[in-house]
């Protein structure tokens, strides 16, 4: 680990010298430790010269992979420190239904099962979890992930919204119309229009508009007068109440997908996921897994 560290770092600073400043110890010590390596490895990692010794292009590579590990040991020895008694529990959360709806509700799980420490990232999209840190994540939309079980939490809700400015444009009280304002996307539901229009028994080709990422600068454009925006209810309860969005259509229950807690279905049991999922079921979700 400590020829490692040294070579990591002589990566970064290109220098002997330096990279003993960093670690603390002298420049021959640095060598020394460097030597080790390349033999370990019995793989030349540098080319010598008598002014100067650099990196081949391979050990470069080797380093890149190297500081990614260091990386990763760091994160585990922090989250280790800041919970010796219990596990770690990593969610991949989508933001928005992160921040309304999950986050507030975390609390209680915390002061149950102090135990645990929940650490949440953002994914956007499906990922390939023998790949990424998490046990679990939050997954939108229908049970189209493969190799995961999936506990449903809520059917989501959405209704077009606009600022009163562009609302004023809505003539006629018809899909036809509707869609001829400028419309507002979200990069991963890029159908999310045509299947609205679809649960009304309409069959409407959506043309292209402004996209975004997220939904809160989708929120943020709608009430900016930049078009109209198809919404989880959840989200603009706020702005609708205020009068910033008013609703575009009088039909408030139409359900274009289902948010879900997911886990890979063939590992084994984890007992802080056991925990959390124990918890959903009586703070929150149907109880349906599959």
């Amino acid at each position: 680990m400590t020829a490692l560290r040294a070579l990591e770092s002589f990566e970064r600073t290109g220098n002997v010298t330096q990279t003993g400043v960093e670690l603390g110890v002298s420049q021959s010590a640095v060598s020394r430790q460097l030597k080790v390596l390349e033999d370990y490895l019995e793989t030349p990692l540098f080319t010598r010269d008598r002014k100067a010794i650099t990196l081949t292009a391979a050990a470069r590579d080797y380093c890149t992979q190297v500081r990614a590990a260091l990386e990763q040991i760091g994160t585990a020895s922090l989250r280790l420190k800041a919970n010796p008694r219990g596990g770690q529990l990593n969610i991949a959360m989508l933001p928005a239904f992160g921040v309304r709806w999950l986050a507030p509700k975390l609390p209680d799980f915390v002061a149950r099962h102090p135990e645990v420490t929940v650490n949440l990232s953002t994914r956007l999209k499906p990922f390939d979890f023998a790949a990424e840190p998490f046990h679990g994540a939050i997954h939108f939309g229908q049970r189209d992930w493969s190799d995961v079980a999936y506990h449903e939490l809520m059917r989501e809700y959405v209704v077009p919204v606009a600022s009163p400015r562009i609302a004023e444009r809505l003539r006629v009280n018809a899909l036809s119309d509707l869609f001829s304002l400028p419309l507002l996307h979200l990069d991963t539901r890029p159908d999310a229009w045509e299947r609205w229009a679809q649960t009304l028994g309409e069959d409407v080709e959506c043309p292209v508009g402004m996209l975004f990422d997220q939904f809160a600068s989708m929120i943020q454009a709608a009430i900016h007068d930049m078009g109209a925006a198809l919404l989880p209810t959840y989200l603009v309860e706020n702005e609708l109440e205020d009068g910033r969005l008013v609703a575009l259509w009088s039909e408030s229950k139409t359900s274009i997908g289902t948010y879900y807690f997911v886990w890979p279905k063939d590992e084994p049991s984890y007992q802080p996921r056991d925990l959390f999922l124990h918890w959903l079921e009586q703070v929150g979700g149907t109880g349906s897994k599959e």
